[in-house]
């Protein structure tokens, strides 16, 4: 039993840090663009998200993603949006997650940031046509989207074997190590 509390104190733990790391990477590493009439913003929260999914698995990068971003929506002013950020970045984290969980090679990684993108451009212009009731205007909060996820994937790619190497035997519940 205390072997159980432990364990789960632990993930509890992980949880936290890789909610706040998240957090913390979109809040003060942002750029707001000026070119779509209702913002949009280009961030760096999404290389802690990936990082994390792919070295602990689809549960802690769906809880890191999901959470640490919806936190920022709600603190942040994008009131609107945290819950369709809660949806789509914790199905993105949860997605890279069990890709790598499967398969960790170069491939797979990159896989997996494939998948990321379309998550990421499908769900948030639904998203946006949902919350504008415009379905021409999301389009132009593509090209930010496809930036994002190209920045985060041109950091983490390369990182990301050597980082597999050094990660410690953390096991989060449901996933594979």
């Amino acid at each position: 039993m205390e072997q159980r509390s432990l364990s789960q104190t632990k993930q509890l733990a992980y949880a936290g840090l890789a909610i706040a790391l998240v957090f913390t990477c979109t809040v003060f590493v942002n750029v707001r663009l000026p070119i779509v009439a209702n913002g949009g913003l280009i961030h760096l929260g999404n290389v802690p998200l990936f990082f994390i999914a792919m070295l602990y698995g689809r549960w802690l990068g769906a809880v890191a993603g999901g959470l640490g971003m919806a936190l920022f929506d709600v603190v942040g002013g994008w009131f609107l949006w945290a819950p369709f950020t809660l949806l789509i970045v914790g199905l993105i984290g949860y997605t890279v997650g069990a890709i790598c969980e499967k398969r960790q090679s170069f491939m797979a990684y990159a896989l997996a940031l494939a998948a990321a993108c379309v998550i990421k451009v499908v769900g948030y212009y639904a998203a946006e046509g949902i919350i504008y009731g415009n379905w021409l205007a999301p389009m132009a909060s593509i090209p930010g989207n496809l930036v994002q996820i190209g920045v985060a994937s041109a950091i983490v790619l390369p990182v990301v074997p050597k980082l597999k190497k050094h990660v410690a035997g953390f096991s989060w519940a449901g996933s594979r190590r």
